[in-house]
């Protein structure tokens, strides 16, 4: 039953009537009471219908309209509302009012004729068609509406709203209102329906009047009241509402809410709304060019927009639209103006950056100076119309010049005085930069070196201060401390130049010993260009040695003035003088049909040829075509194991001839057949004028040992390849060089490394063979040099330019790119000179090796350097070679004007003087000399030519028969300039080579080096029959046949620095019985022939030589040896030893007497002689600790096998202490071994204990080695050579105790060094009983890295790494990642990874060098490690593959040699204590084979 109720219940429906004052004007005023405007809200809410006029007044046709139709009352239409519980109803609207004719302005007549009180209580109203009213506009335009009618045309009102206008209304009084109100209620009463009195007007209410309508309201019997307002939309549902609620009894009573309290809600109600609909406004509208009716349709359906618009009306919205556009408009105009704004400045500085030309202009002044500007249209533009932002030029995005008529608004006034203010203070800072830089140049405060806080209150005054910012003048001060550190390093340079005499009286290597860096350091000391670096001690010392460097090494490289090097110079201007045979070789190369061949012999018996030469096959294409650089070239081998003297084994036949030979041997016996093959090879061509083999570049390899071969060790074999590579003047490659290493390893980069060496030495026989025959080498008289100091103020240009503009210059036969033919008349015949042109330092090398007639020495006037090279020169040159000195001057002003450049001309002559040589001036001023000033010298040339050829051939044959011990294993031997593989430098990879003259075509030079290299042998009866050879030869008066010396590329300072020795001790020493190979080294017995071989001993007589001069005079010299007679105390008294050394017995006095240095003719030269003979030979390395122990030795006599030495007893005590400093070092000290840090002094329960003892699941890492890494990288990164500086080890071992004791160290807290730390952090690992790379893994590790496809090869050694245990995995990748970010900071700290590498491979891997594997794997250790560190990202992190690093330049892996059979192999020598400075890194092989050679000796 109750839901069929429910279901028939229907909509209800109420009829209202609204009523209240109406009228003419008279009675209600000049307004309604907003009976009109309530009854719109109600009906027709939105605010786009709801209209405020709702005219009274009509004319008789609208009064007789449908609309109001003749009726006092209008129909506003139905209306549906949910009221508060929800319940939905209907209510019909009408209004009762009082139309007023417009004619008459009285109450239109109707047929109901009541007055309005009357009306406007009657309950039943009937129109019929009567239409719902809209608004005034609708009256005669009925058609325009729509047309809805009155239902049933009657209607029965339920209940009554009465309105009070509570405004100040105009001509109406309120209380006649409240009077007219209160007589409609009590005829409304009489009805008996509900009536509620609405407030209107509310929103412009006067609180007095509402009051009086409250007491009215309250004096009826509780009428209810609400606070309306229509305009407002306030609370006018609320009062039909009401009315329904009173009408309808079961409805709940109705709240009513005070009007100030429901606008308050309408009002938020609103600007909610707004708040929306300006968002949807400001997301879709994005330009202010946007037009109202595009942007409506858009926001059509938007609840935002709908809600708005219902609220506040279609016009509202628009205009919030329209000053959303308004604003965009705006900001794009600002955004104009500020990119304006932001690039006048920039036209200011363009167009006017001279402040003295605007400094008093005003800005409208200063407007039409830009006008006149050339670029003024690159950054204004000129409109037509103004302002520019009320023009369409503010849409022209594509033109960003600046409008003109910006210029005349108030920012751009202030931009242009900010521009002057600008220009003012730049000027003003400039001026105060100024000041402040001579303040820095005048103050003598300010030194090389200063740092800033200690400058600081010197030069900065308040000025400085104010105008200059900090970085400003630290940036200044910066810039003038380089100036003035490069000025005084180019100072300290020239004044090490000065004292070259001091330096070459050193005798310095590569390592200098503390004394002789102190004698540097005390002679220079009280110089103020020493003092001037007193702060850059290390920048000081790091200059001499630079220096030391260049003085025992001197190239075009190492030359102070490099690149601008005489010797550069010169070469560039013969070769651009003539065309060299070496370019016209070149142009004929073409023609050539062997040009693109390489024919090389293999030399080994055993097989040793037979398998290098297969295994060099496979590496070749098919047709035997190998690549070299990209050209393909053809390769013939020519495998050779037998007898050389056979034809079949021969090296040269018809269709081949050799370009180079590579010679095997893996055993004594395999050297043995090398030496003898090569010596008979070379002997078969003495006689023969196409000598090619001669000088055929040789390269000795010590390859895979064949099984064992009678216990000999793998050190034994090296040392003996060096001592015969050295001898052989030829590369010697073991296992530990970068060149082909071991046989079946080899590959292809190695082999063209070798193969380009070939080519270059095939370069060089190409040339000598079309150029150089004995003729021509016999044809030139005269041999002068002419040396040039570097870096001195002239051109070397006019200085040559009369010598290569003579029309009888040529180019040198020989090949040198520093040497030119002259043809002059000297006397009465004419001589072919050939004079080579040389820097001073090139010079050095040839003044005793090479045969020289005369030297033209140039120095300038005004450069004290200059001379001091040239006295340094001279102190070496023997006193009968003439000597022409030429001084270089600015003209005669100069000299009279400057005291330096008179003082040095006045020395000149003295010298030239005390010397007996020629002295001559040249101005610079008029450099183009004529060679007619150097006549007279030729002319003494010439005259004492025959004396000087004998002299030198006298000196070579001496020496040829004078090899001794200290040939070789002297100190000077065994320095750079010999032996020594230590460079001091990354870029000395190759020693110095010097084609610098042909050997003198009378001398005997293949007697010198055969009998210098059979003589080391035959002391050990090693191959005798070439000493029989060289004697026979000798004890002939005359010299053998003329042969020109086999052109073989050494270091001449290599060959002559036992030749120096020699000299300067003014005696030829004998030769030594002491083997030239260790005691248990390489055996010469290998090498016996029949004794019938052994040296004759000859008779004192036969020291005369008779020289044939000149066969065209038939001139003869004889010479007499004049030396003392010395015994041969020392060896075993063998008769080869003592017949050897019959050369050097006594001899009797002859008529001509030995020449002397001009040193001691000169008092001029050699000031500091003094310190040639103050200390040892050879650096404090070579004497080691050993020396007061040999002293004392000394002191009790030689015993055993070196017994007393007679002839010492009454020497010199000084000249004695060299010479056995110079028998010392033909044994090596032994090294003393290196205790453990952590087992010498106590048990650790930590160090030295396997690795899993001391890392667990939780911590797979040791926190020693935890701790040491985050301490190295929190502190260490950019330490200089971390991990290659020793820490000290007291240090170290106090580190490692105290960790030991107690695991919580903190390293910061104890204040250890990073190298300290870093060495403790390696000693751990070196401690481990086995290494953190196992040795099960590191075959498969260098098995994976033969793999010649790179990215194959990483992705092997990555499978390596997977099958490392557990606990070495996880420590090897945490050192791995730390030395990879150790590495990235390499341009601070100088480690690069190949570097770090190099440092931690033997840490890691430990290998067992017991075998020729692991040595000669070592390599590959060392890159393997290298490879780690690079690709850390890769291995351990599964990142890509990086790119390869190029190579660091003078890294093992980029400093390969790149011409191997062109420079001579130095022999190995131990490895020393580090000196200062430290060595260049070295080798991992050296400390190994050091250890290995140790061993050795203890066994």
């Amino acid at each position: 039953m109750m839901m069929a109720r429910k279901q028939d219940v229907r909509i209800p429906t109420y009829n209202i009537s609204v009523v209240g004052l109406s009228g003419t004007e008279k009675e209600k005023g000049q307004c309604g009471i907003g009976k009109s405007c309530l009854c719109n809200r109600f009906v027709r809410p939105s605010a786009d219908e709801f209209h405020l006029d709702h005219t009274s007044v009509l004319s008789t046709s609208d009064f007789g309209g449908r609309v109001v139709n003749n009726d006092h009352f209008l129909y506003w239409g139905e209306v549906s509302r949910s009221l508060e519980d929800c319940v939905e109803c209907k209510m019909h609207v009408v209004e009762q009012t009082e139309f007023i004719d417009d004619q008459t302005f009285q109450p239109h007549r109707s047929t109901a004729l009541q007055p309005y009180i009357k009306r406007a209580a009657a309950t039943k109203l009937a129109s019929a068609e009567k239409l719902m009213y809209f608004c005034t506009d609708q009256l005669g335009l009925e058609q325009d509406f729509e047309q809805k009618q009155m239902p049933d045309g009657k209607l029965l009102v339920d209940g009554f709203l009465l309105g009070i206008d509570v405004s100040r209304g105009m001509n109406r009084n309120f209380d006649d209102q409240l009077k007219f109100v209160s007589n409609l209620y009590n005829q409304l009463a009489k009805t008996k329906k509900p009536i509620v009195v609405v407030l209107t007007k509310c929103d412009e209410g006067v609180e007095r009047y509402i009051r009086d309508a409250h007491t009215f309201a309250l004096s009826k019997k509780n009428l209810q009241v609400v606070e309306t307002s229509a305009r407002s939309n306030v609370n006018v549902d609320l009062a039909f509402s009401t009315l329904v609620q009173l009408i309808d009894k079961s409805r709940g009573k109705t709240k009513i809410i005070p009007y100030f309290e429901a606008l308050k809600q309408q009002s938020q109600q609103i600007a909610t709304a707004k708040d929306k609909y300006e968002w949807l406004v400001s997301r879709i509208v994005k330009n202010h060019n946007e037009n109202w009716l595009s942007v409506s349709r858009k926001m059509q359906a938007s609840p935002e927009y709908q809600d708005y618009v219902y609220l506040e009306g279609t016009q509202k919205a628009k205009k919030l639209f329209l000053q959303h556009t308004h604003r965009l408009k705006h900001e794009h105009i600002e955004r104009r103006r500020k990119l304006y704004l932001a690039a006048l400045p920039l036209a200011f500085e363009a167009l006017i950056p001279n402040l003295d030309e605007v400094d008093h202009l005003s800005c409208i002044k200063a407007k039409k100076l830009l006008e006149t500007k050339p670029e003024f249209l690159k950054w204004f533009v000129v409109l037509e119309e103004t302002p520019w932002d009320a023009t369409s030029h503010i849409d022209n995005m594509e033109n960003e010049r600046i409008p003109f008529d910006l210029m005349d608004t108030v920012p751009a006034e202030q931009l242009y005085e900010t521009h002057l203010e600008k220009l003012r203070n730049e000027r003003k800072r400039a001026e105060m930069r100024r000041a402040f830089k001579e303040n820095l140049e005048t103050s003598p405060f300010i030194t090389p070196g200063k740092p800033w806080e200690e400058a600081r209150s010197f030069i900065m005054n308040e000025d400085f201060y104010q105008w200059l910012e900090e970085s400003v003048y630290m940036d200044i001060y910066g810039k003038h401390q380089k100036q003035i550190i490069d000025r005084a390093k180019e100072e300290f340079q020239e004044l090490l130049l000065e004292y070259s005499e001091l330096f070459y009286e050193l005798e310095l290597d590569a390592k200098p010993s503390k004394e002789k860096m102190g004698v540097i350091q005390d002679v220079l000391g009280e110089e103020q260009r020493f003092k001037a670096l007193q702060k850059l001690q290390a920048e000081r010392d790091a200059l001499i040695l630079k220096h030391i460097h260049f003085v025992y090494h001197p190239t075009k490289d190492t030359c102070p003035s490099c690149p601008a090097c005489v010797d550069a110079k010169i070469e560039h201007l013969i070769s651009s003088r003539f065309i060299r045979p070496s370019d016209r070789n070149q142009k004929n190369s073409l023609s050539d049909p062997n040009i693109d061949r390489i024919n090389l012999v293999i030399l080994g018996k055993d097989g040793l040829a037979r398998e290098l030469a297969n295994e060099i096959r496979a590496l070749c294409t098919n047709d035997d075509k190998y690549v070299i650089d990209g050209k393909m070239y053809e390769l013939s081998l020519r495998p050779i194991e037998g007898n050389v003297r056979l034809p079949v084994n021969s090296f040269q036949t018809p269709t081949f001839q050799p370009h180079g030979c590579l010679c095997l041997y893996n055993s004594k016996e395999s050297l043995s057949y090398v030496v003898e093959s090569i010596e008979k090879s070379r002997e078969s061509t003495l006689g023969r004028r196409d000598n090619h083999l001669v000088h055929l570049p040789l390269t000795l390899i010590l390859v895979n040992k064949r099984g064992d071969t009678s216990g000999e060790t793998l050190h034994s074999l090296i040392q003996q390849g060096q001592q015969i590579a050295s001898k052989l003047q030829c590369v010697f490659l073991d296992p530990a060089s970068a060149g082909i290493g071991y046989g079946r390893n080899i590959n292809e980069k190695q082999i063209s490394q070798v193969l380009k060496g070939l080519l270059d030495s095939k370069r060089n026989l190409n040339l000598v063979s079309s150029t150089a025959s004995i003729k021509d080498l016999a044809d030139v008289d005269l041999r002068i040099v002419m040396c040039l100091m570097c870096g001195d103020p002239f051109s070397a240009d006019d200085i040559l330019s009369p010598v290569l503009q003579s029309q009888t210059c040529k180019s040198s036969h020989c090949g040198s790119s520093s040497s030119v033919l002259l043809e002059l008349p000297i006397g009465l015949h004419k001589k072919r000179i050939e004079l080579s042109v040389l820097s001073y330092h090139s010079s050095f090398s040839i003044r005793k090796s090479r045969l020289v007639h005369g030297y033209i020495v140039f120095y300038s006037a005004k450069r004290k350097a200059s001379l001091a090279m040239l006295r340094a020169f001279l102190c070496e040159v023997q006193d009968l070679i003439p000597i022409q000195l030429v001084a270089l001057t600015d003209g005669a002003v100069d000299v009279l004007d400057n005291d330096v450049s008179r003082e040095q001309l006045t020395e000149g002559e003295e010298i030239a003087q005390e010397i007996d040589g020629r002295f001559t001036s040249i101005p610079c001023s008029q450099p183009q000399h004529k060679l007619e000033i150097f006549h007279p010298f030729f002319k003494d040339v010439v005259e004492k030519k025959n004396i000087i050829e004998a002299t030198h051939m006298y000196d070579n044959v001496a020496e040829a028969c004078s090899t001794t011990e200290e040939v070789f294993n002297s100190p000077r031997a065994g320095s750079p300039l010999c032996n020594s593989n230590l460079q001091d430098s990354e870029e000395d990879v190759e020693p110095p080579s010097y084609h610098l003259f042909r050997e003198d075509a009378t001398l005997p030079s293949l007697s010198k080096d055969h009998s210098k290299f059979s003589m080391e042998l035959e002391g050990n009866d090693g191959l005798s029959f070439i000493m029989s050879n060289f004697e026979s030869k000798l004890n002939n008066k005359v010299p053998p046949p003329v042969k020109p010396k086999p052109p073989v590329h050494f270091d001449i300072t290599k060959d002559l620095s036992y030749l120096d020795q020699g000299h300067r001790e003014g005696q030829r020493k004998s030769v030594s019985s002491s083997p030239w190979l260790p005691q248990d080294g390489f055996d010469p017995s290998d090498y016996a022939e029949p004794m019938d071989a052994v040296v004759k001993p000859r008779n004192e007589e036969e020291n005369i030589y008779s020289v044939p001069h000149d066969s065209t005079q038939g001139k003869i010299i004889t010479i007499r040896n004049i030396n003392k007679a010395q015994s041969n105390g020392s060896g075993n008294g063998s008769d080869s030893e003592m017949d050897t050394s019959s050369l050097e017995r006594g001899r009797k006095a002859s008529a001509v007497s030995k020449p002397v240095l001009y040193r001691t003719r000169c008092t001029r030269l050699g000031r500091f002689a003094s310190y040639r003979t103050s200390f040892s030979v050879g650096s404090d390395d070579e004497l080691g600790p050993i020396r007061k122990k040999e002293e004392d030795q000394a002191s009790q006599g030689y015993k055993g096998d070196n017994a007393v030495i007679p002839y010492e007893t009454d020497e010199d005590p000084r000249r004695r202490n060299i010479l056995r400093s110079l028998r010392r070092n033909t044994k090596k000290p032994k090294p003393k071994p290196r205790p453990s840090i952590t087992k010498a002094t106590w048990e650790s329960t930590y160090f030295g204990v396997p690795l899993t003892t001391v890392v667990t699941p939780e911590k797979p890492i040791p926190i020693f080695i935890e701790r040491c890494i985050e301490y190295i990288e929190a502190t260490g990164l950019s330490t200089e050579g971390i991990y290659r500086v020793s820490g000290n080890k007291s240090e170290m071992e106090s580190l490692q105790r105290q960790f030991d004791q107690d695991h919580n160290l903190d390293l910061a807290e104890k204040d250890f060094t990073v190298n300290t730390v870093a060495g403790a952090m390696k000693s751990f690992f070196s401690e481990l009983p086995d290494p953190l790379v196992p040795y099960s893994m590191q075959n498969d590790l260098v098995e994976a890295h033969k793999i010649n496809d790179r990215e194959q090869k990483l992705h092997a050694l990555k499978e390596v790494l997977k099958r490392f245990p557990k606990e070495n995995h996880e420590v090897f990748k945490y050192v791995i990642s730390h030395l990879n970010k150790v590495s990235h900071n390499n341009k601070v700290n100088l480690m690069t990874s190949e570097n770090l590498s190099i440092c931690f491979w033997p840490t890691l891997m430990r290998p067992d060098f017991s075998s020729m594997d692991a040595l000669t794997a070592t390599r590959s250790y060392q890159t393997i490690i290298e490879l780690f560190i690079q690709q850390c990202p890769f291995f351990f992190y599964n990142r890509p593959i990086s790119e390869p690093p190029g190579a660091m330049p003078g890294s093992p892996s980029a400093v390969a040699p790149t011409v191997p059979f062109l420079t001579s192999t130095p022999a190995a020598s131990q490895p020393s204590p580090p000196q200062s400075p430290p060595p260049t890194p070295q080798s991992p092989m050296q400390p190994l084979l050091s250890s290995q050679l140790q061993a050795e000796h203890t066994l």
